[in-house]
């Protein structure tokens, strides 16, 4: 039987952006899918029941049906909650409802992490699109840059991202400088001092990490989640695999543990652990258990000769010292 085919996705928004006097249609996807992720509904815990959100109004204690529910703007000085409809949306003075401004074109580098929002495909919406999509897509490429600019969606604008991503454009949405919160604090005012030794040891340690796999990446606590419920649902125990366990408790010795994370981590790759601090140059710099114990014999054999070469050096000279009071004494009583 053929696997099904997904259906295809459908635009969130269409708008155009503007580069310069270029001006591209695009439609916008979304590309993250949150239904996949793990969610919960409330309950009754005496009986399982569902508990809802009823929309009810806050002067009447009645529920409103949804279609005499609307928005309203409460200003940050006064109670009084302002009603606004559509039509008062529309009227707003934005450029941006429906075209994304480019603003400026910086390194990707440059954007805080914690601005990220919600990403979005961007497509080509019309045949004469292409070649400018295109165009803004490779120049991107080439110059290393990511466009910034501002887009309403939604009903709200935002500042938006562009960047070019395996042949297409994506478009994150951004978070306003003003909405980072300041690190204040976030952290003591006196932070403890660490020894270089400690940070090379923590490098070495980071180096010892492989790639990501597959399974780094999977969705274990859903499956662990629908594990549980599929075993209520048959009146059994769940079964899970057997994982490691991970040690509890606080690390006193901050070397020990970087050091014996090291050799886990070489451990866990099959590596010998007497490669520990030796560079790993695509296999030249391991060492097999052979070789190992090859050198291991090699330095005490260095070790015995050395041992042999003092001794004989000591002996030597006792001779020789020997010799020279026995002629001083000879040559003495000739003297004499």
């Amino acid at each position: 039987m053929a696997p099904m085919k997904a259906a295809p996705m459908r635009p969130t928004a269409k708008f155009s952006i503007s580069f310069g006097l270029v001006t591209i249609p695009v439609a916008a996807y979304n590309a993250t899918d949150s239904s996949t992720s793990v969610s919960f509904v409330r309950i009754h815990t005496a009986d399982g029941g569902r508990v809802r959100n009823q929309p009810v109004c806050s002067l009447e204690g009645v529920e409103i049906p949804p279609d005499e529910i609307g928005r309203g703007y409460k200003p940050d000085d006064r109670d009084t909650v302002v009603p606004l409809s559509d039509d008062d949306l529309d009227a707003l003075p934005l450029p941006t409802a429906k075209t994304l401004t480019i603003l400026a074109f910086v390194a990707g580098g440059d954007i805080d992490p914690l601005q990220m929002g919600k990403g979005y495909y961007l497509g080509i919406d019309s045949p004469a699109a292409a070649k400018p999509y295109v165009l803004l897509r490779e120049a991107m490429e080439r110059h290393q840059r990511v466009g910034l600019g501002k887009i309403a969606l939604h009903g709200r604008e935002t500042l938006a991202m562009i960047r070019p991503m395996e042949g297409a454009l994506v478009m994150q949405v951004l978070l306003w400088p003003h909405q980072i919160r300041p690190m204040d604090g976030v952290l003591p005012e006196r932070q403890p001092e660490v020894a270089p030794a400690e940070v090379a040891a923590a490098e070495t340690l980071m180096d010892s990490f492989g790639a990501l796999s597959e399974d780094d990446v999977h969705d274990h606590y859903r499956e662990a989640l629908e594990e549980i419920v599929a075993a209520k649902l048959a009146h059994r125990e769940p079964e899970f695999p057997a994982g490691e366990e991970q040690p509890a408790g606080q690390v006193m010795d901050l070397m020990a543990a970087l050091q014996d994370s090291v050799r886990a981590a070489k451990k866990s790759r099959g590596e010998d652990e007497g490669t520990e601090g030796a560079p790993d140059g695509g296999g030249s710099g391991r060492t097999t258990k052979k070789s190992t114990a090859k050198k291991t014999a090699a330095k005490k054999t260095a070790a015995t000769k050395t041992a042999t070469t003092k001794s004989a050096a000591k002996k030597t000279p006792a001779k020789k010292t020997a010799a020279a009071k026995k002629t001083a004494g000879r040559g003495g009583r000739r003297a004499g």
